[in-house]
């Protein structure tokens, strides 16, 4: 009798189709999962990189320091800051006259008559200019003692006390250098007899507001040659051999108002005045793109008709595809040059600020970088309001409410931890862009003058992104310049993740609150 094979079980058919669900199911999750594993090996790896090429600064920079000290550079720095101070009143003095002939020139005058106006102004401002010669003639002779000294203790570390180099005579250089304490006291003895003289035979300038700026700068020499006895006991007291504490290392760099690099007599990398210039320049963004995202996303939202919704989103978004450096060339030929000539009309005459001098700015490159936020924060805000549940729009309409008390006490309340987050990550966009910033923010490492109050905004800045992307293509491997770029970049990336980390608090509570 013949056997029968035996045939395979017989499955139901929606047990094979829960089989084959559940291994597509597997496949989804194990290609998402790889993609998110990817994305936090990144995270790490940038994270370890940065902190790798960025933490060795702080030793360098220690060293730099205890060097800056003990070569007498520091003592030097002393008597050079009061000349700065002098400068800063020089060019502030030709700053005002720029204003002055500007105004004339709006007016109509023509400029060898405002010229000759002026004539009697130059010569004060010239006068004033040559009273800081005292000061200037010791700086200079100061400085090359004190770069011969550091060159020569910077030698001898490199060599190392095992390759045989000679000590270097350091306390009688130093003392030569301390003996330019009683040469700093006959010098600013000259300087204050001759401003003192110059301020009272000051002339006036024609116009009234100008004269006010006029008489608060008269104000400042006269604070400046006061406090000038005060630089001479820093000096008397100042010591080669204090030492330099290892917090000065992280302190400088957090606080520290000064980037200078490639100096023949010290390099400074105080991150401040970036910092400074990125906010301002982010503040300026999003005191644009914040009104104009939000009302856009609460038009196109709740107002707008189909027509007009598939004409106004499209182009919203479409900004965000335009390139950064083609703003930036807008920025520069378009966006500085409208702002400046806006500045010169006579019916802005009564801003004290104006005319701006500096058509590439904090103002215009916030104007750019709003710009680009606002289809980050438009998408995310018109997301946000849509999600909000149709019921709370229902229960207004039943109670009474028309649509402009429906979208200003239901659904905006309703949606704000959402528009918030939209907010703060078009901030992230913002504070992270490069180009615009680079090409039109006007790259001054400086603090701007905070008082002419908004006219700070109207001042040329420089930011973290801007200086890392100048900077980082000429910079040696290993140097405390490639490191100090590092830290910039790690304080930027910190502040970056802080930024979408809150962003993603308030997300995930939106979604609880209407859940």
């Amino acid at each position: 009798m013949p056997v029968l094979a035996e045939s395979p079980p017989m499955v139901p058919p929606r047990t094979r189709s829960l089989v084959s669900t559940s291994g597509a199911e597997q496949a989804i999750k194990a290609f998402f999962g790889g993609n998110a594993l990817v994305a936090l090996l990144v995270l790490a790896l940038i994270t370890v990189f940065l902190f790798r090429e960025g933490f060795g600064f702080f030793g360098q920079n220690l060293n730099n320091l205890r060097l800056y000290r003990s070569a007498g550079l520091e003592y030097v720095d002393f008597i050079r800051v009061e000349a700065e101070k002098h400068s800063e009143l020089t060019r502030a003095l030709n700053d005002l006259r720029l204003r002055q002939f500007q105004k004339m020139q709006i007016e109509g005058v023509a400029p060898e008559q405002a010229n000759a106006s002026l004539a009697t102004f130059d010569e004060f401002a010239t006068a004033f200019s040559d009273t800081s010669e005292p000061l200037n003639g010791l700086v200079s002779d100061l400085s090359e003692q004190a770069s011969a000294l550091k060159e020569q203790l910077f030698a001898q570390a490199e060599a190392g006390a095992t390759a045989g180099a000679p000590p270097v005579e350091r306390d009688a250089a130093l003392a030569v250098l301390r003996a330019g304490t009683q040469q700093y006291d006959q010098a600013v003895s000259g300087v204050s007899t001759g401003v003192d003289q110059l301020l009272s035979t000051a002339p006036p300038l024609p116009e009234a507001k100008l004269q006010q700026t006029f008489d608060k700068w008269k104000q400042r020499a006269r604070d400046y040659v006061a406090q000038l006895p005060a630089a001479g006991e820093k000096l008397r007291a100042w010591s080669p051999d204090t030492p330099v504490p290892w917090y000065r290392a992280i302190s400088a760099f957090l606080f520290g108002h000064d980037w200078i690099t490639a100096s023949f007599w010290q390099d400074w990398y105080g991150i401040r005045p970036l910092l400074v210039g990125s906010i301002m320049v982010s503040l300026v963004a999003l005191f644009f793109a914040v009104p104009l995202g939000v009302a856009s996303a609460v038009y196109v939202s709740e107002i707008a008709s189909r027509h007009e919704k598939r004409i106004i989103k499209p182009y919203i978004e479409f900004i965000s595809a335009i390139p950064s450096v083609v703003l930036g060339f807008f920025g520069i030929a378009v966006v500085g040059t409208a702002v400046r000539a806006i500045s010169e009309l006579p019916m802005f005459s009564w801003v004290s600020f104006f005319p701006i001098s500096e058509r590439l700015n904090v103002f215009t490159a916030g104007l750019l970088l709003a710009l680009m936020a606002v289809p980050t924060i438009f998408t995310l805000a018109e997301d946000a309001l849509r999600n909000v549940p149709r019921g709370f729009k229902e229960a207004s309409y039943a109670l009474g409410a028309n649509r402009l008390q429906t979208i200003a006490r239901v659904l905006v309340p309703a949606s704000l931890s959402g528009i918030v987050s939209a907010i703060l990550l078009g901030l992230g966009r913002v504070i992270g862009e490069t180009m615009v910033v680079l090409l039109c923010a006007g790259n001054r490492i400086d603090i701007p003058d905070f008082t002419q109050g908004l006219g700070a905004f109207f001042q040329p800045v420089h930011t973290m992104t801007g200086i890392i992307a100048q900077e980082m293509g000429e910079v040696v491997r290993g140097s405390i310049h490639y490191r100090a770029l590092f830290m910039v970049g790690l304080v930027l990336f910190t502040i970056t993740l802080l930024i979408n980390y809150f962003a993603q608090k308030l997300v995930a509570r939106y979604r609880m609150s209407i859940g």
